[in-house]
């Protein structure tokens, strides 16, 4: 079996995509607090449009390294999509060596069936496996949500998938103690859940 190229603690750069109301920006957010507390140099920048409107939000992060807070084409080590119309779409950012996780799952327009959703998805998702193979790790979006409780904490479950998988250069724990500086208390114990969660069971 072939083994995922996992980045080294630094430099790493991360793309984030998804689109508004998802929490993109704040994942963008929480990893680059994990990092900066581990000492790590942090540069980031989001192209955010139309977001409230539903449209496309991609987040930059670039931890050590770098001087530009904006990933070029083909240097991103990681891409973590909330959606995999954007991960295709995001797709020609990722070095040739870089991973991609991304949830199973289309935000199709309202007018769609549940049917042409999932045919969608599917047909997205074997693209993606067919072009990066073992660099690709697709979570099933319903399982992440009947393990975490909650859509609402995707974006915390995600960051624990990642940390689950050795993408990112931090531990659950590290990130742990980013979360109680960026989440209100009275939401504080359904994000934990969902980071400790997220590992074992997505």
């Amino acid at each position: 079996m072939s083994a995922l190229h996992v980045p080294g603690p630094s430099p790493l750069n991360c793309l984030i995509t998804g689109v508004g109301g998802q929490g993109t920006v704040l994942l963008s957010r929480l990893i680059g607090e994990a990092a900066l507390m581990k000492g790590m140099d942090v540069r980031g920048s989001e192209t955010i449009g139309m977001a409230q409107r539903g449209g496309s939000v991609v987040s930059h992060l670039r931890i050590g390294g770098s001087f530009s807070p904006l990933i070029p084409p083909g240097k991103a080590d990681l891409v973590i999509a909330f959606e995999c119309t954007e991960a295709l779409r995001v797709l020609p950012f990722l070095a040739p060596t870089g991973n991609m996780l991304t949830l199973d799952r289309t935000l199709a327009p309202a007018s769609a069936s549940p049917r042409e959703t999932a045919c969608d998805s599917k047909g997205i998702i074997a693209r993606l496996q067919n072009i990066l193979s073992e660099r690709l790790t697709v979570i099933s979006w319903e399982a992440l949500v009947k393990r975490c409780g909650s859509p609402r904490v995707s974006n915390v479950a995600l960051l624990g998938a990642a940390i689950g998988r050795g993408l990112l250069p931090f531990s659950v724990d590290e990130a742990a103690a980013a979360l109680t500086t960026r989440i209100p208390p009275r939401y504080l114990d359904m994000n934990l859940k969902a980071l400790f969660s997220a590992p074992a069971g997505c």
